[in-house]
């Protein structure tokens, strides 16, 4: 379980036409940029600050850091840890697990 001071989030970075998506899962945070490494850039940029206003929320529990991921991005993490992945219409710069 996520939590201000310590988690982790699964991230993808695809190009979708022209634009290039970075996704937090758990955060249900996108970003976009014509670059995959800027918008992966943007993507942490954007988990930092998600984070550091969930701190606001003392007292609270931490429901905005664990959500559930959008069903298109989790068929797309599941697809890509398959043992018999299925062709992506998506190209795939990077994916895995990132630290907050």
């Amino acid at each position: 379980m996520n939590t201000p001071e310590k988690g982790k989030f699964r991230h993808i970075v695809f190009r979708d036409g022209d634009t290039w998506y970075a996704v937090a899962l758990e955060f249900n945070i996108v970003e976009s940029s014509d670059d995959p490494k800027l918008a992966f850039m943007n993507l942490l940029q954007a988990v930092s600050g998600y984070v550091q206003s969930s701190r606001k929320l003392k007292g609270a529990r931490y429901y905005p850091l664990n959500q559930k991921a959008d069903s298109e991005y989790e068929e797309l993490w599941k697809n890509l840890h398959s043992p018999k992945p299925i062709k992506s219409p998506f190209q795939i710069d990077m994916y895995g697990v990132a630290t907050v």
